[in-house]
């Protein structure tokens, strides 16, 4: 255990809190599964769902391993790539998307031989950010003019949210508002932060314009629903989100300081996805007012530690890395927790390495992988090139080894040169030159 500790490279106090996180998770997945289980086979039996839970937790601390050893830098050259790559799968994503328990269609696909769901939307998030990292770092010393920016840069942005937002409008906002911050805080000029954020809401606008103009059409279907969620968090119109609002009020209401107990939840039963969009309101109610703030104390000392590590970072790419790629993981949560209790519409965000499903915590943990290999020290990543030069060297070595075997002459094997003769003689014997050989 010891020496897997030690081969963690990068910034120490992000891995604690990631783990502290993870493992916090097991007992309010566990506990909220029930209502899935019950609906699911109806016997209630939650064990599965925690293995379940298990298995991806794992996955994803693996993803984070094998992700913080990559050179942060490669993802600057293979986010171009990966952007087109993005686009092709949200557009499958909107023409073939899978439904999920009675959840709009075009958010997920299923990967063909495997049987599990993806959410593109996630993935495409993590490239974007990493593209507009890149293309802000490359022109920090260059003074290009908007029409240039324009193309190279909120085109590909505008191209990407254009395909996020029929489906999922809460993602599409979170990453609009992250992809100015970056610019923002990459010294992109405020006039042009602006024009593009009016541009932005008029586009929006025009949106839903068309939504109303064909209201049948499948394409626009999210948008009622869009409608309704404003609706109900502006009155008091009762609906089906009302209704979990009303369910996840009396969860948070229940666990009052000490919480009712792990396992104890009542209202996990009746609040639909306890598991996932409103696991924040089961653990207040299992552990109390002391469990939901020392959630959101873990969240900020990350997003504390995130700050840190951008400012430690030696290029304004890494910085910017961190920042894109930190800040929305930590506005995720704190959305969840504000819908749960009512600060906000319902909208479907999950609580980061907390609420269950696989594609989710799988892409919060690529993330976090690409986080701490920007915050590697110098002298971690000389380690790691100097074990690179020994594994080539060794290499090496056993090649030239295989080399001298192939050419080596035994020694006790000596080739010596034949006298040349001939078989003409002039003597009177003419065997002379046959037996004196």
């Amino acid at each position: 255990m010891k020496e897997l500790v030690n081969k963690l490279k990068g910034d120490r106090v992000i891995w604690s809190f990631v783990a502290l996180l993870a493992l916090f998770s097991f007992m309010p997945v566990f506990s909220a599964s029930s209502n899935l289980a019950y609906i699911g086979h109806g016997t209630g039996n939650t064990l599965g769902y925690l293995v379940k839970h298990l298995a991806h937790i794992c996955i994803g601390f693996l993803i984070i391993y094998w992700v913080h050893r990559v050179p942060y830098h490669y993802f600057r050259a293979i986010s171009k790539v990966a952007l087109p790559i993005v686009w092709l799968l949200l557009a499958y994503t909107l023409l073939k998307g899978t439904v999920i328990a009675g959840a709009n269609a075009s958010r997920w696909i299923q990967v063909p031989f495997i049987g599990i769901t993806f959410q593109t939307s996630t993935l495409a998030s993590i490239v974007l950010f990493i593209y507009v990292a890149r293309y802000l770092s490359k022109t920090k010393e260059e003074n290009e003019p908007f029409q240039t920016s324009l193309i190279q840069l909120w085109i590909p942005v505008f191209i990407t949210l254009a395909m996020i937002l029929p489906a999922n409008f809460s993602t599409t906002a979170l990453i609009f508002s992250m992809v100015i911050m970056l610019t923002f805080i990459g010294k992109y000029p405020i006039k042009y932060i602006a024009f593009i954020i009016g541009s932005g809401v008029a586009m929006l606008l025009f949106f839903l314009l068309v939504a109303k103009a064909f209201p049948d059409s499948r394409f626009f279907s999210r948008v009622r629903t869009w409608e309704s969620r404003i609706e109900n968090f502006t009155t008091d119109k009762p609906d089906e989100d009302d209704y979990q609002i009303e369910k996840a009020k009396i969860a948070i209401a229940s666990g009052q300081f000490g919480g009712l107990g792990p396992g104890k939840s009542v209202q996990k039963n009746f609040l639909p996805q306890s598991s996932s969009d409103f696991i924040y309101a089961i653990i207040v109610e299992e552990y109390g007012l002391v469990g939901g703030v020392s959630i959101v104390i873990l969240y900020l000392l990350l997003l504390f530690r995130f700050v840190i590590a951008s400012h430690k970072a030696n290029t304004l790419f890494g910085k910017l890395v961190v920042v894109g790629l930190g800040f929305p993981m930590i506005f995720q949560a704190m959305i969840n927790m504000a819908v749960a209790v009512e600060l906000m519409p319902v909208t479907g965000q999950t609580l980061p390495l907390i609420s269950s499903g696989g594609s989710s915590i799988w892409m919060t943990c690529f993330s976090l992988g690409i986080i701490i290999s920007v915050t590697k020290k110098e002298e971690e990543i000389a380690e790691e090139q100097e074990e690179k030069e020994k594994r080539k060297e060794a290499l090496q070595r056993l090649i030239d080894k295989e080399l001298d075997e192939e050419n080596l002459v035994p020694n006790d094997i000596a080739y010596q040169e034949e006298e040349m003769y001939s078989i003409q003689d002039n003597s009177r014997n003419p065997m002379n030159a046959v037996l004196n050989k």
